[in-house]
């Protein structure tokens, strides 16, 4: 399941802040870490990854710098600043009241609805 366009813009920015928090990453990485370790939910193409680094970025959460990889190839790699990190700490508080709000009315729960039906 991929989640649709506004989820993603919800998710995607902590997400991303997540995985920088065990240190730097390229964009390529970071594409790859968010398809594979939640099996395609929080997938993003560079469509969508890059401009959201350059808008992180931009607000002073994340910093970049190019180096050469060890193939040789530049690549720039971003890393979470001080502001980052309490942006994400900031984030997972939210998210995590956000998580136990919708297990309280029991979104958790899954019911198939027929469709034009509600409960």
């Amino acid at each position: 399941m991929k989640l649709d366009r506004e989820m993603i813009r919800g998710a995607g920015p902590t997400a991303v802040l997540q995985l920088l928090a065990d240190g730097e990453k390229y964009g390529y990485e970071l594409i790859e870490s968010l398809s594979g370790q939640t099996d395609g939910v929080l997938a993003m193409g560079h469509s969508t990854l890059y401009p959201m680094l350059y808008n992180l970025e931009a607000k002073g959460v994340l910093t970049s710098r190019e180096k050469a990889s060890e193939s040789g190839r530049r690549r720039k790699y971003y890393r979470l600043t001080a502001k980052g990190k309490k942006k994400l700490n900031s984030d997972r508080a939210q998210w995590t009241a956000l998580v136990k709000a919708m297990g309280a009315i029991g979104v958790h729960r899954q019911r198939n609805l027929a469709p034009g039906m509600s409960t």
